[in-house]
């Protein structure tokens, strides 16, 4: 029996991990941390008996304790809270579902601790990659990936050699908006923003999948996951979703990973690796499906792209600006402080007054989300 934490436990992915956990019987829950969600959180503990649960505030933490009175679980708050679940002696593997920059540190410190890590937390990697790879590589921890591409991409590279890679092909829907062009993105409204066309995600990657911001920190993250240039990282449209990403090797061959869209499928990868396990739910047809198509991203009318690209390129604190950016964005448009255009807008002005700093600490890198914070704030 493997044991985990799951930090997020109330969100997408973190949900989603439970029932992967439900459904194979042999997985350990020693520690939950969530948000505010105390009704679902109570759910889990009760259903999973984890000895230890973190909570961000402490009204939070005192609503839960009521809640579950007649539990022995102890219930633990803010960053220390994180940090303690992330590093049980008895835990084997973290998954870092926690949205947000609030996940670098408990990282940080479960692979100090020896911990591999089922990372979906993208910030992780986007503005701490240059201290989080070496850091696992000297501890001698594994990150296996979560999100999808990235997962495809890692089952691809199986048995290969790295230094055969010749380009990595990370593959997109295109999001709702998919063909439309800059003037019709002006009367977005958040409803429409939220409809994506194959998957089932939380609100703010479901945003980001509309701006295409998800597939730039995508192409962020695999840089430092898979230790490649960023010249050899392609994105690619493929609006079915069946294509989930793919490597291209020196002699011109591409391996590929197929498969639903169901994100519970690189959930339990990550959990089980290198095993696989049985997973329920749909399987493809290929007589039904038809036909997979391809197209060039729109990186003229869909700047997240670009705008990561460039973050990305020029490295140290610009990627931190960048994702600080848009996550302020996304929450003023959700909260319809903002138009949809204004999300670019709003990152594009943040980078622009940045002054990046190289190989930034953790603490800078905490400092310039920030300072880019109070700058969006300052403006709009």
């Amino acid at each position: 029996m493997k044991t985990i934490a799951v930090l997020g436990s109330t969100g997408s992915i973190g949900t989603q991990t439970l029932e992967v956990a439900r459904a194979n019987g042999d997985l350990k829950i020693a520690a939950l941390a969530a948000g505010r969600n105390v009704k679902l959180l109570e759910r889990q503990i009760r259903e999973f008996s984890p000895r230890v649960v973190a909570v961000w505030e402490e009204e939070a933490a005192r609503e839960l304790k009521t809640a579950i009175s007649d539990l022995d679980v102890k219930i633990v708050t803010g960053m220390d809270g994180l940090i303690e679940i992330s590093t049980l002696p008895e835990v084997e593997v973290l998954v870092t579902a926690i949205v947000g920059m609030i996940g670098i540190r408990p990282t940080v410190e479960a692979i100090k601790a020896g911990k591999d890590i089922a990372l979906a937390n993208k910030e992780t990697l986007v503005t701490a990659g240059h201290i989080i790879m070496p850091l696992a590589k000297k501890h001698g921890v594994k990150i296996l990936p979560v999100d999808s591409e990235h997962s495809a991409i890692f089952q691809s590279l199986n048995g290969e050699q790295h230094g055969q890679i010749d380009k990595l092909l990370i593959t997109a829907s295109g999001g709702p908006f998919r063909g439309r062009k800059r003037a019709d993105l002006e009367q977005v409204k958040v409803e429409d923003a939220l409809k994506h066309p194959n998957w089932a995600m939380g609100q703010k990657i479901t945003i980001d999948s509309a701006t295409l911001v998800n597939k730039g920190l995508e192409v962020m993250e695999a840089k430092w996951l898979f230790q490649v240039d960023l010249d050899q990282i392609e994105v690619v449209v493929q609006p079915q979703s069946v294509i989930h990403s793919m490597v291209q090797f020196v002699d011109g061959a591409v391996i590929a990973q197929l498969g639903t869209p169901d994100m519970k499928l690189p959930i339990q990868y990550a959990l089980y690796y290198p095993d696989r396990r049985y997973l329920a739910g749909e399987r493809l047809d290929f007589a039904k499906l038809r036909q997979i198509t391809f197209e060039k991203p729109d990186m003229e009318t869909f700047l997240g792209l670009p705008l990561a690209l460039k973050a990305s390129r020029e490295g140290g604190s610009m990627p931190t600006v960048f994702n600080a950016a848009n996550e302020r964005a996304v929450s003023k448009f959700l909260h319809r402080e903002i138009g949809f255009t204004d999300i670019y807008q709003i990152i594009i002005e943040s980078m622009e007054q940045h002054k990046s700093i190289q190989q930034p600490t953790i603490e800078e890198i905490l400092d310039t989300e920030k300072a880019t914070y109070e700058f969006i704030e300052s403006r709009w």
